[in-house]
């Protein structure tokens, strides 16, 4: 049992090894995002109220909040997928760059891997490397499928993978660029343990390979590996740790005056 544990060990750290070095982002800053009262309207329906929050190149942090609360247009907005209806979103790090030069700095991990079911997992990502872009992608489509375990089975169509390894290929996807700012939507949903355990590790590497990380979760225990925590409901921000010590358990606070 002890030799099994060990051997997960090292094969864990050798993935946050691999993953690290697929950031390539030591020569330059990481990106951050800084929202600005900002606000987001669907229809009659506010999914996002004054929010203003500022978060620091380099920092790991967690977005936490039932569904519903707005952290999945957050993310969106910090993607510039989505525009605010009111207020401004920043990326430091970024300043002087074009929003498109920006973008291909940010990498988006949905609740959904998104990835084409009738195509090979180095198929799934050529494609995504010509939206980009990416002149003679083929090393770098190499690296990232090795950084996240799926080397072997890059020829391997993705409707043959499991939860875990179509996970696995998303984040593949969004390192396909080198991104300073990483953002996840609910990453853990549907992994087991052993995949959870990956992911987990993963973020860390990513991390402290020094890229900006922004998890949206329901998962408790990453307010442990993040450095910072921030709870939303209602499309407005209600708790934030920043310059604090994270709570080991955090719990949910209550809104008061709010509808």
């Amino acid at each position: 049992m002890r030799r099994k544990v060990s051997r997960e060990k090292r094969r864990l750290e050798g993935s946050v090894a691999g993953i690290a070095s697929s950031v390539e982002i030591a020569s330059q800053s990481s990106l951050g995002v800084a929202f600005e009262r900002v606000e987001k309207r669907y229809g009659g329906l506010l999914a996002l109220c004054r929010v203003s929050l500022r978060i620091e190149p380099g920092e790991f942090v967690s977005l936490f909040g039932p569904n519903g609360s707005g952290k999945t247009t957050l993310l969106r907005m910090a993607a510039l997928l989505v525009r605010p209806s009111a207020g401004s979103v920043a990326h430091p790090g970024g300043e002087g760059l074009a929003v498109e030069d920006v973008r291909r700095q940010i990498g988006l991990v949905g609740h959904k891997t998104l990835v084409y079911d009738e195509l090979t997992a180095q198929e799934n990502l050529a494609f995504f490397a010509r939206l980009y872009g990416l002149d003679n992608p083929e090393e770098r489509i190499a690296q990232v499928l090795d950084s996240v375990g799926l080397g072997k089975r890059a020829g391997d169509a993705a409707g043959t993978f499991s939860r875990g390894m179509r996970q696995r290929l998303a984040i593949a996807r969004a390192l396909i660029t080198g991104p300073r700012l990483l953002l996840f939507d609910e990453p853990a949903t549907g992994l087991d343990r052993q995949g959870r355990d990956w992911l987990e590790s993963t973020l860390d590497g990513l991390h402290r390979a020094g890229a900006t990380l922004v998890v949206s979760t329901h998962d408790e225990t990453f307010s442990a590996i993040s450095g910072r925590s921030v709870w939303l409901r209602a499309g407005r921000v209600v708790d934030d740790t920043a310059g604090q010590a994270s709570p080991a358990t955090p719990v949910e606070p209550e809104v008061r005056g709010s509808r």
